[in-house]
């Protein structure tokens, strides 16, 4: 089959019959497989078209899922709160970060309208952040009415609007005619046609692109026509005519961006309820300008105009310094409040020790009280034998015993238990007459006789008794020695003490009780130190004067 021939009639160009027919052969099976496929594609529609409700529903419940885990997403990495949300335009944001700007250089910053005021001025030196604070509260705006967590701190408000009309930016234009003052009117102009009362108005440079004196007036002209609307208004200026106006008049408040004066830079945080200064003359100095230009525009600005700017510098000046003041107190309190909870978990700490003390020495006292009493038992019946002995003498062994119980009892009954003592070692030989203490019972004492050489024990006055106590136990006062005088007085008030101690009375007693009291007095006596005792045994059968004897004679010691 020829199709064609070249232009000089020399090249035909040919295709073999076989190929034309094996190529119309490839070209019906395409068509056919086509058609197939457009038959499938036609069964698996209507299929899909009787489940069409449910797979519409699905998808929507898909893509508000999505929208869903996004919003978290985002609030997750902007690290946002939810705040509280009304519908009567009060705006307080705690710490509010722009979410377009980088969270590591971003100033948090405090932003109030439409709690104590519904106009907020806002002034302050260029790029100090008055367009960011305006952006800022629009957005979150926004982001709230989105349903989106804004990048605030906790208890933060927001407001939901009908409408936010901003005039933010230079939208002059050579085409449209428009000047920079042109086209901030034009945007106002239709702000002014659609605000109402739930409406939330941000004006950047109100006013400006104009002469000075008019543009102050018509921006205040604006903001009264814009209030009377019942808008809530956030508007920056540089105007100083606007900040007395803020400072007239109720329902506006002033809020500047602050600028450090010692670095000469902005800090990008708003202050609420103070006007600012434009410091243009501080940022061409740090821009490089010449000085001798900066201080002539000095001398050109109007004494009345210099005067509201010291002002404002002094009230600047005022705040920074209780502001710092304020952190100080603060900072303060809070070390206080920390003494305070230290103070008070140590007291709770030590009454909760002194509860287990007491329920310690409770259980303690339970124990020695049965212990005592049991022993008590035990020497009842013991004595309850020798009773039953009648009046056969005391073997040497059974006295020692029967005093071995007692010293034990008397030891276990005590429920004071010596100090632990620390390492102490007296600077100097006890003498007679030095005032020293007694630890384990905490009891100051005068030394009668000091010890013995190479002797471990020293015979203390201790108020009116005289005892022997170890020389470890006994911690040096440094006090002057104090001599007792000698004379009738201190005998006669001592006397009935020590003729109390002197006498034992045991008549009515049996032999037995009587051998114990007697021994028990004479130990004491000789620890005492005391050498004339007086025993009254009266005269009955005799038997308790005959027991006496004997032991004072030694046929029973």
């Amino acid at each position: 089959m020829v199709h064609d021939t070249s232009s000089s009639g020399a090249t035909v160009f040919v295709e073999p019959m076989a190929v034309v027919e094996a190529n119309n052969e490839v070209r019906v099976l395409l068509s056919q497989e086509q058609a197939e496929i457009d038959r499938i594609l036609g069964e698996l529609s209507a299929e899909a078209g009787n489940f069409a409700s449910g797979i519409i529903s699905g998808y929507k419940e898909a893509v508000e899922l999505n929208l869903i885990f996004a919003k978290a997403n985002l609030g997750y990495k902007m690290k946002a709160t939810m705040p509280l949300v009304n519908e009567e335009g009060k705006i307080e944001l705690k710490r509010a970060r722009h979410p377009l700007i980088d969270k590591e250089k971003v100033v948090p910053t405090d932003i109030e309208l439409g709690i104590h005021f519904d106009t907020l001025v806002i002034t302050g030196p260029n790029t100090g952040g008055k367009t960011v604070s305006l952006k800022t509260v629009g957005l979150l705006t926004l982001m709230a009415m989105c349903g989106l967590l804004l990048p605030v701190a906790d208890n933060s408000q927001i407001s939901i609007f009908t409408n936010v009309l901003a005039d933010i930016g230079d939208e002059q234009s050579i085409e449209q005619s428009l000047s920079t003052f042109s086209a901030h009117m034009t945007n106002i102009i239709k702000i002014l046609e659609h605000a109402d009362g739930s409406s939330l108005i941000l004006l950047d440079e109100l006013g400006a692109g104009t002469d000075p004196i008019e543009g102050a007036a018509l921006a205040m002209s604006i903001l009264e026509a814009l209030r009377r609307k019942g808008a809530r208004i956030a508007a920056t200026t540089h105007y100083a005519e606007l900040k007395a106006y803020a400072l007239q008049t109720p329902g506006v408040e002033n809020a500047c961006c602050e600028f450090d004066v010692t670095t000469l830079r902005p800090t990008y945080r708003l202050l609420i309820g103070v006007p600012g200064r434009s410091n243009a003359f501080a940022i061409c100095l740090r821009l490089g300008m010449v000085p001798e230009i900066v201080e002539h525009a000095k001398e050109l600005v109007s004494s009345e105009n210099t005067r509201f700017e010291d002002v404002v510098q002094s009230l600047e000046t005022s705040r920074q310094r209780l502001e710092e003041e304020r952190k100080e107190a603060q900072r303060q309190r809070l070390e206080a409040e920390e003494a305070s909870r230290a103070a008070k978990e140590r007291k709770d700490s030590i009454d909760a020790q002194a509860e287990r003390e007491m329920e310690e020495a409770r259980r303690r006292a339970a124990e020695l009280i049965a212990r005592t009493r049991g022993q008590i038992d035990a020497m009842l019946n013991e004595m309850e034998e020798l009773k039953k002995q009648k009046n056969k003498a005391l073997t040497a062994e059974q006295k020692a015993k029967l005093k071995s119980g007692l010293r034990a009892l008397e030891n276990e009954a005590d429920p004071v238990r010596k100090k632990d003592g620390e390492a102490y070692v007296l600077p100097r030989p006890l003498k007679k007459g030095d005032s020293v203490l007694i630890y384990d019972i905490d009891k100051k004492g005068t030394v009668l006789q000091p010890p013995e050489k190479g002797g471990k024990t020293a015979l203390i006055q201790a108020g009116i008794i005289q005892t022997r106590v170890p020389v470890s136990n006994l911690r040096l006062l440094e006090e002057k020695p104090v001599k007792k005088p000698q004379g009738s007085v201190t005998r006669s008030v001592t006397r009935a003490n020590v003729r109390a101690a002197m006498e034992l009375d045991v008549r009515g007693q049996t032999s037995d009780e009587a051998l114990m009291n007697v021994d028990q007095f004479i130990d004491s006596a000789v620890l005492a130190g005391i050498n004339l005792l007086t025993i009254i045994h009266g005269k009955g059968t005799g038997a308790l004067r005959a027991l006496y004897n004997s032991i004072l004679r030694g046929t029973l010691m």
